[in-house]
């Protein structure tokens, strides 16, 4: 039988069991899809019932596997949301949707009482998103608007906690869900936020992300793993595949650029462009930037493809025009979002009629999209982490436009492409096989392909 590690990657849309060999390697992947339901206010949320019964069932179905021998267990999941549970181990509400809009009252209170917006969220490394996004104002939400919940709460974890509890019944904390644009962590002070205690709200203290408990399942030994945060998880394979400084460049419908090497504070500028930091696995800041590049393209692509009369897969058979790349390089001629972006993300204002084809178009809307990307990348890549390998990773790595284009921006950097399937779920297993497989030194292939701008 062979030995592997299990991971539950719970995302908004698809749920995957993976299994890991000692070498890294996936030998086994099953992904679920649940249909959504709603929340007593009518609100959209994961069928946490269906999702913990799954996890239980899978699990125990492993335990029998005449091919595997599942030695351990982990969770990558979406940050920024809360379980509460009672004395009984029982869980006290639905995981409320991150994206679920909040009485902004909750936030401006602790803004008035922590020293004001800019001062309190630099403290907290986030911005203020409106949303249950800051997880932290669920906690409000809760003690006014159910006050019933937490009146039977006995521990308060969040979503990567909860389902390792649900297995070991133990109530931990971690780092990088903590450092998850939720308003709880004081980076000044690396420790939990003067206004939980403030409020009455104690939540466990957080272990490392290697920590493991033994439970008993079917008779089986099973190493369970505290979960981790995605986003922080899909950084977990370059650090250990990787020797030097890097900035991570996950692109598709959102382009999120993580710098784990920029530890400096995060400015009123930074803030107010939608910057914020994550925790790391080694428990440092983690500068981030994001840009919505995937849903900008896709929606002015639309309006070129209709104009053009092409067919909607027509941009990926554009080959690369060198002579025209080289002239849009050498001009930095701008078209579209000379104004900006506006909120329906569509640059109604650029005449097609300039451009004598598809192509032409789809070069010049690559072209000024690379430069957004770019001048969100440089609000976290500044010259003290001395950073000087850019990874590439998703839908975009493979668009030879937009890898042209970013190599054209960064001459002195290191620009390279990377394929690491599967990403999050792999930096959960790797985080817990020193622990669980101590044997396993696996090599990580990060798959990389350097690419140059020579036009």
């Amino acid at each position: 039988m062979e030995k592997v590690i299990a991971v539950f990657d719970i995302g908004k849309t698809n749920k995957k069991l993976l299994l890991f060999n000692c070498n890294a390697q996936l030998v086994y992947q099953h992904e679920e899809i649940f249909p959504v339901i709603h929340d007593s206010d009518g609100f959209e949320c994961d069928d946490i019932e269906r999702i913990e019964l799954w996890i239980k069932e899978s699990l125990y179905q492993l335990a029998k596997h005449p091919q595997y021998d599942v030695k351990g267990v982990n969770f990558s999941t979406y940050g920024a949301s809360l379980a509460f549970v009672d004395k009984n181990r029982k869980r006290l509400s639905p995981i409320f949707n991150y994206l679920k809009p909040v009485n902004e009252v909750y936030a401006q209170q602790l803004y008035q009482k922590y020293g004001g917006t800019g001062s309190f969220c630099r403290q907290t490394a986030s911005p203020a998103l409106g949303m249950m996004l800051n997880s932290g104002i669920q906690l409000l939400w809760i003690k006014k608007e159910h006050p019933q919940i937490l009146e039977k709460t006995s521990h308060i974890l969040h979503f990567p906690q909860y389902l390792s509890f649900l297995l070991t019944q133990k109530a931990v904390s971690e780092y990088t869900s903590i450092g998850c644009h939720t308003f709880m962590w004081n980076f000044d002070k690396m420790d939990y936020h003067q206004w939980l205690t403030d409020e009455g709200f104690v939540l466990p203290m957080p272990v490392s992300n290697s920590s493991v408990s033994v439970i008993d399942i079917e008779g089986k030994k099973i190493d369970i793993g505290v979960g981790i945060h995605d986003s922080s998880a899909s950084l977990v394979p370059y650090f250990r595949g990787f020797d030097e400084k890097f900035l991570l460049i996950s692109t598709g419908t959102w382009c999120i650029n993580m710098n784990p090497f920029n530890y400096t504070p995060l400015t009123d500028r930074e803030l107010q462009n939608d910057c914020l930091c994550y925790l790391s696995v080694n428990q440092k800041p983690v500068k981030s930037s994001r840009l919505f590049m995937g849903h900008i393209h896709d929606i002015n692509l639309e309006r070129i493809q209709q104009w053009f009369n092409a067919d909607k897969d027509a941009y990926k058979k554009v080959t690369p025009n060198l002579e025209l790349i080289g002239h849009l390089c050498r001009t930095h001629q701008q078209r579209f979002f000379k104004s900006g972006i506006s909120p329906d993300y569509i640059d109604e204002t650029v005449d097609l009629n300039h451009f004598g084809s598809f192509s032409e178009a789809y070069h010049q809307l690559m072209f000024d999209l690379t430069a957004l990307c770019v001048s969100s990348i440089k609000l976290v890549l500044d010259e003290q982490s001395q950073v000087n390998n850019l990874f590439v990773s998703g839908g975009f790595s493979r668009n030879l436009l937009f890898i042209n284009f970013l190599s054209h921006y960064f001459p002195d950097k290191n620009i390279y492409t990377t394929e690491v399937d599967n990403s999050s779920a792999l930096g959960a297993a790797l985080v817990i096989m020193e622990e669980v497989l101590p044997d396993c030194k696996p090599r990580i292939d990060l798959g990389l392909k350097q690419w140059k701008y020579s036009i």
